[in-house]
């Protein structure tokens, strides 16, 4: 080879290419089902009652009483005229209205529905080409 000759050197270059493909490997089935189920709801109730009773005064007044509250008590006056020689105010009675509170507890049964799942696997050969 003479020296006045440029020299070449071929140059190789590797490629790859990659390339996907879906197998199936498996399948499943999912089945629901719905049941019902009763169960006790329980829950306490709140309530108020009130007792009145009336109490006889007999006392006569020279003004109309006041509505007034004693602790758990309101105190409602009565009063009426009545015909003497002259007019005076006779407080005849109170009626005293008494707040109790109250609770019960109470159990009523409820049907309530519920859905479970189920899955199950389905095996398939998978094909391998």
């Amino acid at each position: 080879m003479p020296i006045d000759e440029p020299i070449c050197i071929s140059r190789v270059e590797e490629t790859f290419e990659i390339d996907r493909q879906r197998i199936v490997t498996g399948r499943v089935r999912v089945k629901t089902s719905s049941e019902t189920v009763s169960e006790i709801a329980q829950a306490t109730l709140a309530g108020e009652t009130v007792d009145i009773s009336r109490e006889p005064i007999g006392k006569e007044v020279d003004r109309i009483p006041q509505l007034r509250v004693e602790g758990d008590v309101t105190i409602i006056p009565v009063v009426e005229e009545i015909v003497v020689v002259e007019k005076r105010l006779v407080l005849v009675e109170e009626i005293r209205i008494r707040r109790l509170a109250t609770s019960e507890d109470v159990q009523i049964p409820v049907t309530l529905r519920k859905q479970r799942a189920v899955v199950e696997r389905i095996d398939e050969p998978a094909s391998q080409e």
